[in-house]
């Protein structure tokens, strides 16, 4: 195997943020840019001589690409194996998934989540440890770190790997093993759910819509929902990943899933609806005529978790993140559970997953999981909400008054502001941040402000 060492110059713009390193497809696509992040990530993991690793994407454009490149300079850096999702798919939570199935020594996910696509869109890649989670702070910023004073990268010079069939091959002195991206985490839903009641429910004419939003989740979708639940074909819509999600935005909230939000509002409408985003960890869910918040969804499924085989032993907590309304609290207060307030970012839910301390945790920006994985599952969410449909026979709208009659109810307020330029947006947060100490104790109509939070 001969492997090119190539000379390069730093790029002073590769931090990632919470969810890895995003740019346009026209920033990665630049001479060395992706390289040079990859190889800082080989360099700060060290990962051992033969290591396995998992990689794959959304879908999105450049995904095919930055694949290929990512295999020879895998190839170059010592990996061993990588498990690479057929096509190049592997949703975020399926990857999480087969990372920790497989005890890898992580993954690396090529994604920009909810950000449109194709080539005038967004890219993103991120590096996932071997807990199936993002990594922490102290691994990306020493990624960061490394990617301001990389002088090469490594890399072999090798043909193309074939992926749109599972099976192996040899790439320089690594093998390559293209695996069904659906099946792995498949297999995890099953353990986790009454599948049997799932399907007795839509056996007995309970219809459902499911929108992939032409992203990540189609395939996963129609596999859990049509194949092995019994939904009738075509109760998953638009469900082929297109790379540029169809020239929609594959955010699941009532702005963006439109199709669905009419659907669910028509007068035809089936009895539930959902979608997921761009690579599948984000969640809508509807019922007839009805729409669900994120954060009465966290506590729903808090409220009713002991219906689902897998959570029936009970919940060691609950976390949610800091905008995320109280509602969870309350499940919590009643549980007997702790619950944590986090910042926002996947990570630090996945910091108490591993400690132990909770199993359920979500936030108001459309994200639900569980222990099951280390990132939120927008899939997992659909299917909880399925399992307690199946168990209690009520209607979506009926759960959610019975669940503010038992706990009460937590009303909130999010808005979402896009392509802001970056001073106008810190201004309206300093004129926010400066109200903070005469602001407790202000009356507005009938509400009184009890206290100001921010991010800590």
């Amino acid at each position: 195997m001969n492997i090119d060492i190539v000379a390069t110059t730093p790029f002073n713009d590769q931090k990632p943020g919470t969810s890895g390193l995003r740019k346009k497809v026209a920033v990665f696509q630049a001479p060395t840019y992706l390289e040079n992040f990859v190889q800082a990530v080989f360099d700060t993991i060290a990962a051992p001589a033969g290591s396995t690793l998992v990689l794959g994407g959304d879908g999105r454009y450049y995904n095919r690409e930055a694949i290929q490149v990512i295999l020879r300079m895998a190839a170059a850096n010592g990996i061993g194996r990588v498990l690479v999702g057929q096509g190049g798919i592997l949703s975020t939570p399926a990857a999480s998934c087969v990372i920790r199935k497989h005890g890898t020594c992580g993954g690396l996910i090529l994604s920009a989540s909810h950000n449109p696509g194709g080539p005038e869109g967004d890219f993103g890649i991120k590096y996932n440890t071997g807990n199936g989670g993002p990594a922490p702070e102290k691994v990306t910023d020493a990624i960061f770190a490394r990617s301001r004073e990389l002088a090469s990268y490594r890399i072999i010079d090798a043909p193309d790997v074939a992926l749109d069939q599972p099976g192996s091959s040899v790439l320089g002195g690594m093998t390559v093993d293209v695996i069904d991206p659906v099946a792995d985490y498949a297999e995890l839903m099953e353990s986790l759910f009454d599948f049997a009641a799932i399907r007795k429910l839509i056996a007995g004419g309970f219809e459902l819509c499911f929108d992939a939003m032409h992203a990540v989740t189609g395939p996963y979708a129609r596999e859990i929902l049509e194949r092995r639940l019994g939904a009738a074909v075509g109760s998953v819509i638009n469900g082929v990943p297109l790379e540029d999600f169809g020239g929609g935005h594959p955010d699941p909230n009532l702005t963006y899933a439109h199709e669905l939000v009419e659907i669910m509002y028509g007068a035809d409408a089936p009895d539930f609806g959902a979608a997921s985003d761009g690579d599948g960890d984000r969640n809508m869910v509807l019922g007839r005529g009805f729409f669900v918040t994120p954060s009465d969804s966290l506590a729903v499924i808090a409220a009713n978790a002991a219906l689902a085989p897998g959570y029936a032993d009970g919940i060691a907590g609950i976390a949610r993140s800091m905008p995320t309304s109280a509602a969870a609290d309350r499940v919590a207060d009643k549980l007997g559970v702790p619950c944590y307030e986090t910042p926002t970012g996947w990570k630090f839910f996945g910091n108490l997953m591993d400690a132990g301390k909770v199993t359920l945790c979500g936030e108001e920006s459309f994200g639900t999981g569980s222990s099951h994985v280390r990132e939120k599952d927008g899939l997992w969410a659909v299917l909880f909400w399925l399992n307690i449909l199946a168990r209690r026979r009520l209607s979506v709208e009926a759960i959610l008054y019975r669940h503010w009659a038992e706990f009460g109810r937590n009303v909130y307020s999010r808005h979402d502001y896009e392509a802001l330029p970056a001073d106008v947006a810190a201004g309206v947060m300093a004129q926010v941040k400066d109200q903070f100490a005469v602001l407790p104790g202000q009356r507005f109509g009938g509400y009184r402000v009890k206290f100001c939070d921010d991010f800590s």
